[in-house]
């Protein structure tokens, strides 16, 4: 059974431990094991530096294991995605594993800019000047090809199609 590594910002849900336990569910429905990274037990009662670095390896361990990262890339206090999980899903890249990601807002990238700092649509930079790159993608340019889906279970649906 292939294991799919589940990252995004859902270990932040205040129900975190349900949601993993539903994340897997889906998991298992579609024929895979899933990952949560919440799965891991953190043994280390030391300073709060020592448990993010505990818990920083105990998810890595976890992606070198994994066959596939399917990354939750919905936005995540802000407009772009949890810095962890985009770290994850490089990570996984660099080690050869499949990356597929799920995002609640495919709208191009550019376009959300415009619309949250209330932009005219002809507006080529941001409100603090930076030029916003206008590819047609929801995502950096490094994103390309992996958001594959709206949700977990339509990408669930998708990966399990080429099994």
């Amino acid at each position: 059974m292939l294991k799919i590594y589940l990252a995004g910002p859902d270990v932040f849900e205040i129900n975190a431990i349900e949601e993993g336990k539903r994340l897997k569910a889906l998991c298992k429905k579609y024929g895979f094991m899933g990952l949560f990274p919440l799965d891991n037990e953190i043994a280390c009662d030391g300073t709060a530096y020592e448990i993010a670095k505990e818990i920083r390896e105990a998810n890595i361990k976890l992606i070198e294991e994994c066959d596939i990262v399917l990354a939750n890339l919905a936005p995540f206090r802000g407009l772009e995605p949890d810095s962890g999980t985009v770290y994850e899903v490089g990570y996984g890249t660099a080690l050869g594993k499949k990356v597929y990601a799920y995002a609640s807002d495919r709208r191009e990238m550019i376009e959300r800019i415009r619309e949250a700092e209330q932009l005219p649509i002809e507006a080529a930079h941001c409100s603090n000047g930076k030029v916003m790159e206008d590819f047609g993608l929801s995502h950096n340019l490094m994103m390309l090809d992996i958001v594959i889906a709206d949700d977990v279970e339509e990408a669930l649906n998708y990966l399990a199609k080429l099994k």
